[in-house]
């Protein structure tokens, strides 16, 4: 680079790592939320049930129908996939070799994206088909928080697409 010369560094990818970073943490919190489902005395997490009784809170474990335990594993797969690629972001980052590994973790990210989309729209569905909880509920803040993670997920990986480097050119 002479001296007369400007380079542009646009952070794309320091932006998608962030992203990343910020959907496998909220990939965490939602998985170990105790409220995907909440009713008047009653609370439902991805683990457990929880029902308020005059003696006190009674839990018992949800994992007995496939479809509770379809949805856990596949938010699991997503979140561990999630969890390779921002290992291989922030090594690639760091080693320089960035070029070489946008590809993989963009593909990685878009396969958890749909693992993720497919046990947050599957659990609505099986949820209301099954009417586990028989009077009035709402899906609360731990199935909103999944679905954010999911959302950094996918901006993550369309920023690892971008290929900024055709895109710089020399204006001086």
């Amino acid at each position: 680079m002479a001296v007369d010369e400007m380079r542009v560094v646009r952070p794309f990818k320091l932006i998608a790592l962030i992203c990343v970073f910020v959907a496998l943490c909220l990939d965490v919190v939602s998985l170990l939320s105790p409220a995907w489902v909440t009713a008047e005395r009653s609370s439902l997490s991805l683990w457990d049930y929880c029902k308020q009784t005059t003696a006190g809170w009674y839990c018992e474990s949800v994992l007995q129908t496939d479809w509770q335990v379809a949805t856990l594993v596949l938010l699991i797969a997503g979140g561990s996939i999630t969890l390779i690629a921002f290992l291989f972001a922030v090594i690639s980052l760091c080693k320089g070799a960035q070029k070489r590994c946008y590809r993989t973790i963009a593909v990685m990210l878009f396969i958890s994206v749909v693992l993720q989309v497919c046990a947050l729209v599957l659990y609505p569905i099986k949820f209301i088909d099954a009417n586990t909880l028989r009077t009035y509920h709402e899906f609360n803040w731990g199935y909103g928080i999944a679905w954010g993670g999911t959302i950094f997920m996918l901006g993550a990986a369309i920023l690892y697409c971008l290929n900024t480097d055709t895109y710089e050119e020399e204006y001086y």
